[in-house]
């Protein structure tokens, strides 16, 4: 993030806008309407702005003189808009002052860029590229603009007109925050959505108590645990309701393999708490995690168990739901991509495959002990694709395994590492290359994928490629 977003009270004093045309009229409705003062040094003696009332009109002060010379006390920002090579001259300025300075399109001579804006009032989001990209900006807003419902500022001001007497009814902040949620998602956010703000109003005076509104149980709101798939990794397949679960979250205890681009998208003041581990690494063990888990619950938070995945497989979510279960905790499951689907999907290995493919078996096996303690016999079939998780280090013995119990050593495998995240791997080959291709990759997490449908993948058809040109090119020399 090079730009941080912050809002900026304009009222607080002039902003000086140096240039000319169109470009600096639109630059100055855009103040306008954000009610700011302003001091315009028209670079081409032009001021003359058609289409602002007379209110607006007299927001603008019309500098004299030349801008650079010009007494700037008081200011709070200096933008240029259509000013040619003024603009850096006057950035130079601003900055000496220790002003904030925008040059439109020009990065190198701004300390602040403008976003693109959605405007509902006392909702406003900005959108913002760090300079890259407008077009992709404005798309986003687009976006934005077609679900956020018309009347949500005033949502938020019907909010804020309460807040005060609100604070002082309820006392403990998860359960305020709690009633607040109840207000905006329930009937009474609908009537101000619909433009009914009196009904709302008369609705919100008449609940008597406001901590049982919330939900409270002896003074204090009922905790419960959500166990939350975060998925392979790209935040982007997380669910809707994963993320409206990381949004409510007060407390979030996640594994090691959750990125921390999915962490992103909780709340900001959540707590997080680390709770997994890698292989080879220690960690707290599964006891002492379902007991912060129900420790959590009883103090009144909202508690999310990250989980890489999906929390039901090879993740222990069944141990956590059966402790949480024991001990009376309210609980809920809300499902995530597993890294074996993650993996297929990214590089275009289709599980199952009609009449090559007709059976899946997904297994884990940390360690060679594991993989020998399997019955390889059961997964011989050629129409059987096999799914490992956090195969590497039992590459050696999961080759082994298939190998005695018949399995072709050419049937095709692939190592994909860091499935769905920018750096993500994939290596393809025979199952009697098995421990060379996972020795290609660099570093885990990792899925091998065995069986025939591995000949269908993008990595298969790269290296088949890549062979060919090889080939070509020895065949030349």
């Amino acid at each position: 993030m090079r730009f941080l977003p912050i809002f900026l009270d304009l009222r607080s004093g002039p902003v000086a806008l140096v240039g000319g045309g169109d470009l600096v009229r639109a630059k100055l409705r855009l103040l306008l309407a954000a009610g700011a003062r302003i001091r315009w040094y028209a670079t081409d003696g032009d001021n003359v702005v058609t289409g602002i009332d007379a209110a607006d009109a007299e927001s603008i002060e019309h500098g004299e003189g030349d801008p650079l010379s010009a007494d700037l006390s008081g200011v709070i920002a200096v933008l240029c808009a259509g000013a040619g090579d003024l603009g850096a001259a006057m950035s130079a300025r601003a900055k000496a002052l220790g002003l904030p300075v925008n040059v439109m399109d020009d990065l190198a001579h701004s300390t602040f860029i403008f976003p693109a804006i959605v405007d509902r009032g006392d909702v406003v989001v900005a959108i913002g590229t760090g300079g890259a990209s407008p077009v992709v900006a404005r798309r986003i807003r687009e976006r934005i603009e077609a679900v956020l419902p018309a009347r949500i500022g005033d949502l938020a001001r019907f909010i804020g007109g309460f807040r005060k007497s609100i604070h002082g009814r309820i006392a403990e902040f998860p359960l305020r925050r709690r009633f607040w949620e109840r207000i905006v998602d329930g009937p009474i956010g609908a009537l101000v959505l619909a433009g009914r703000s009196d009904e709302a109003e008369a609705a919100l005076n008449n609940i008597a108590d406001p901590s049982g509104f919330a939900g409270a149980q002896a003074g204090r709101a009922e905790g419960r645990v959500t166990l939350v798939g975060a998925g392979p990794g790209d935040p982007d397949l997380l669910t809707v309701k994963a993320l409206r679960a990381l949004q409510d979250a007060d407390i979030i205890f996640y594994d090691e393999l959750v990125s921390h681009d999915v962490l992103d998208r909780a709340r900001r003041d959540a707590a997080r708490v680390p709770v997994g581990r890698r292989v080879g690494k220690p960690g707290i063990g599964q006891e002492a995690i379902n007991q912060l888990l129900i420790k959590a619950a009883k103090t009144g938070q909202r508690v999310v168990r990250l989980k890489g995945g999906d929390p039901f497989i090879f993740g222990r979510g069944g141990e956590e739901i059966e402790a949480l279960r024991d001990a009376g905790i309210a609980y809920s499951v809300i499902p995530g991509i597993t890294a074996g689907l993650g993996a297929a999907a990214e590089s275009e290995v289709p599980l199952t495959f009609r009449g090559e493919a007709l059976r899946i078996t997904f297994l884990t096996a940390h360690k060679a002990k594991d993989a020998e303690a399997v019955d390889w016999s059961a997964l011989t079939d050629e129409k059987m694709t096999v799914v490992v998780y956090m195969g590497m280090t039992a590459a050696p013995a999961i080759r082994a395994g298939l190998l005695a119990a018949g399995r072709s050593p050419q049937t095709p495998v692939g190592v994909f590492a860091r499935a769905t995240r920018p750096d993500s791997q994939a290596v393809t080959g025979a199952l009697e290359q098995l421990p060379d291709l996972v020795d290609a990759i660099d570093g885990g997490p990792a899925i091998l994928i065995i069986g025939d449908v591995v000949a269908h993948s993008a990595a298969w058809r790269q290296a088949n490629l890549d062979s060919m040109l090889s080939s070509f090119q020895v065949a030349a020399e």
